[in-house]
């Protein structure tokens, strides 16, 4: 039953975006996603989410986020110029790209992927 729900959570096909970045923006400033969220062009400045609500912020191939990244789910295809927090799961793939230090609940690192900074579990009190 363990494996089964590593498999769910490893399913790409389980999120859907809210909002998406197309590779042809740049946006300069704080962002607070209250929805899932896709990245594909450039973001400077912290990408928050909205607290109690289930975000997953996704960053394709072609992305560069230079700023802190909070949410649920933190998936990285791109580039990461800042510190990445997931209470739920950070996802590295293949191409990844992140200088700064990552805070987890899970994690999964795909062959290829980079991280210049420390790696922290999030550890459960009432375990």
């Amino acid at each position: 039953m363990k494996q089964s729900h590593v498999i769910r959570l490893l399913d790409p096909s389980k999120e859907t975006f809210g909002s998406i970045i197309g590779s042809d923006l740049e946006i300069f400033g704080r962002l607070l996603a209250t929805k899932s969220l896709r990245i594909d062009g450039t973001v400077v400045g912290d990408i928050e989410t909205k607290p109690g609500a289930d975000v997953c912020i996704a960053l394709g191939k072609t992305a560069l986020v230079q700023g802190n990244i909070s949410g649920v789910r933190v998936l990285v295809a791109g580039r990461v110029e800042g510190n990445v927090l997931a209470t739920e799961r950070v996802e590295l793939h293949s191409g990844a790209d992140v200088h700064g230090d990552i805070v987890y609940a899970q994690i999964g690192i795909e062959h290829g992927a980079r991280l210049s900074g420390q790696l922290s579990k999030i550890i459960e009190s009432d375990e």
